[in-house]
């Protein structure tokens, strides 16, 4: 099992790839390949075709929700990705606004479903055979503070939109799950309680992505940190949309790793040992 960002804020020093404000990962089990995420542009493609990686293969694209820092690769994807499966909440298309402009996906899902074979679903499903998509996320810890992100049109009315649609990936390794996130709308914590549920594994090793926390969000922080802690989680890697000053949080209590475009993540099929690559070097 392989995980490579494609897409990230940040880059790694004398690493020279490309980043926005956005998430884009390759996840490669076996012989198949997944994309999750494809960030705001063409970024994603453009970091691939430097690190030599073919997305050609890829065959199950799959999305944490509908905003257009997760989405809007869409318009830039090559038409030889035209057929893959797409995975998503079946609110992942609606039209979304924040802040007076649009904040949902470039294309409609009537293009999509003339272009991808579309599996939109609040249930869970496994995409490979390591792999699992959670879904809609049950929104468990009062702490994990559920606030309007923007607003969501449904039904011919405009509504603040708490992200249902927000969704992650379990890796379901030998030695335990890692968890893929785009933004943690859902919260990080629900997200890894209900990934346990799904897979039946009770060990997390690790997580990776956007936590949606920010510096104002001391006490979240303070309880998300408490939360892993006694997971005893050991592969911990915030990235996207969490502040640095949020991350400084979490560092004193958890073993935090950088996040750049270019990082790889390999797991040993046999013990699920990780290995971590940066930027395509060792």
């Amino acid at each position: 099992m392989k995980l490579t960002v494609l897409t990230d804020n940040n880059t790694y020093i004398d690493q020279y790839f490309l980043g926005e404000p956005a998430v884009c990962y390759l996840l490669e089990d076996g012989d198949e390949q997944l994309l999750f995420d494809l960030g705001y542009s063409d970024v994603y493609w453009k970091n691939a075709k430097a690190m030599g990686l073919d997305l050609g293969k890829v065959g199950t694209l799959a999305f944490s929700h509908g905003h257009n820092d997760h989405t809007g690769g869409l318009a830039h994807l090559p038409q030889e990705l035209s057929g893959c499966l797409l995975v998503g909440h079946p609110n992942l298309l609606e039209p979304k606004r924040g802040g007076g402009f649009p904040i949902s996906a470039p294309v409609s899902a009537e293009e999509l479903r003339g272009r991808f074979q579309l599996r939109l679903s609040r249930e869970a499903q496994k995409l490979s055979e390591h792999i699992w998509f959670l879904g809609e996320i049950p929104r468990h810890f009062p702490f994990e503070n559920q606030k309007a992100v923007g607003m969501r049109y449904v039904r011919g009315q405009w509504k603040p939109d708490y992200v249902l649609d927000d969704s992650a990936l379990a890796l379901q390794l030998q030695s335990g799950i890692f968890i893929v996130t785009g933004c943690s709308h859902a919260g990080i914590c629900n997200i890894t309680r209900y990934a346990k549920q799904v897979t039946g594994c009770s060990r997390v090793l690790g997580v990776i992505g956007g936590f949606h926390l920010f510096d104002e969000d001391a006490e979240q922080t303070a309880q998300t940190a408490a939360f892993f802690k006694r997971e005893g989680l050991t592969q911990f890697y915030p990235c996207h949309c969490t502040s640095l000053l949020a991350k400084l949080r979490l560092a004193e209590e958890l073993p935090l790793r950088e996040v750049g475009v270019g990082l790889q993540l390999c797991w040993d099929d046999a013990d699920g040992t990780l290995r971590e690559v940066r930027g395509m070097t060792e």
